[in-house]
């Protein structure tokens, strides 16, 4: 089994739905490739999530009115009133009802995979502070830390430093969150670490710094750029986080414009 017919399969062997023999077949080879077995806890965890945070939906109660008063308006035409079959008027509340609930089940699926994504960043965040996980490659020189994870990742990920505006570079390291392998960089402001998740951005709306959560005294934020999706954690104040993701915004802007249009320094 090829790692790409495994990621195919995985969803159906998550929700029980995958014939025995591709079961086992499967199973077989979760044992044999920990990159794949990682990449099935991830499922699993989000599969939870979704489960346990996605709501039960039921369309309003002025939506209800709202179709309900439509069908009646439509029953007649020039002010003579036509009558329509019970049963058309229930497959047309029904169709209306039912996207009405595809929607709400989309974002209720985008939040709690969010959520699941928050947990998994949380906790890789949480695992470098522990004595020797903080960084793979240690140095405060962008120009070093850059080239250690060419042949290590399928992208080059953008390193700055900010030094001069009181956030240094530590270092970096791979890490894995939401399936697949990540650069992370790790900045310090004083005391506190701050962690810089980054992967090639898939889809989504690219937008500035926003919020996600605050847990176990951890704030965290996350952005999306035409390139990259950008997680950051630290238990640095929140001002001054959002500070720091605006340094990494305006870099990467900088970095993005033909070398004739930036300022000299």
């Amino acid at each position: 089994m090829t790692h790409r017919e495994l990621e195919l399969q995985l969803d159906a062997y998550v929700d029980g739905e995958l014939e025995p023999g591709d079961a086992r077949e499967l199973e077989t080879h979760l044992k044999q490739c920990g990159d794949c077995a990682r990449l099935h806890e991830a499922r699993v965890a989000l599969s939870a999530a979704i489960r346990e945070q996605v709501p039960a939906l039921r369309a309003p109660d002025v939506l209800r009115s709202r179709v309900r008063a439509t069908l009646r308006d439509a029953a007649g035409t020039r002010g003579v009133r036509r009558v329509v079959p019970p049963a058309a008027r229930w497959l047309a509340l029904a169709a209306s009802l039912t996207v009405v609930a595809v929607g709400s089940w989309r974002l209720a699926l985008s939040r709690a995979g969010e959520d699941a994504l928050a947990g998994q960043v949380l906790a890789s965040h949480v695992r470098s502070l522990m004595p020797g996980h903080l960084t793979d490659v240690v140095s405060s020189d962008q120009h070093t830390v850059k080239p250690w994870f060419n042949g290590k990742l399928d992208f080059s990920p953008p390193v700055y430093d900010f030094a001069g505006r009181g956030f240094p570079l530590t270092g970096g390291r791979l890490d894995y969150v939401g399936g697949r392998p990540v650069a992370a960089l790790v900045y310090g402001r004083r005391q506190h670490l701050i962690n810089v998740f980054l992967w090639p951005a898939t889809r989504g709306s690219v937008g500035g710094p926003r919020p996600v959560a605050t847990r176990q005294g951890y704030h965290l934020l996350r952005w999306t750029t035409p390139e990259y999706a950008y997680w950051v954690v630290s238990d640095l104040g929140m001002a001054e986080l959002h500070d720091f993701a605006q340094l990494v915004q305006q870099a990467d802007s900088a970095a993005a414009r033909p070398a004739a249009a930036r300022p000299l320094p």
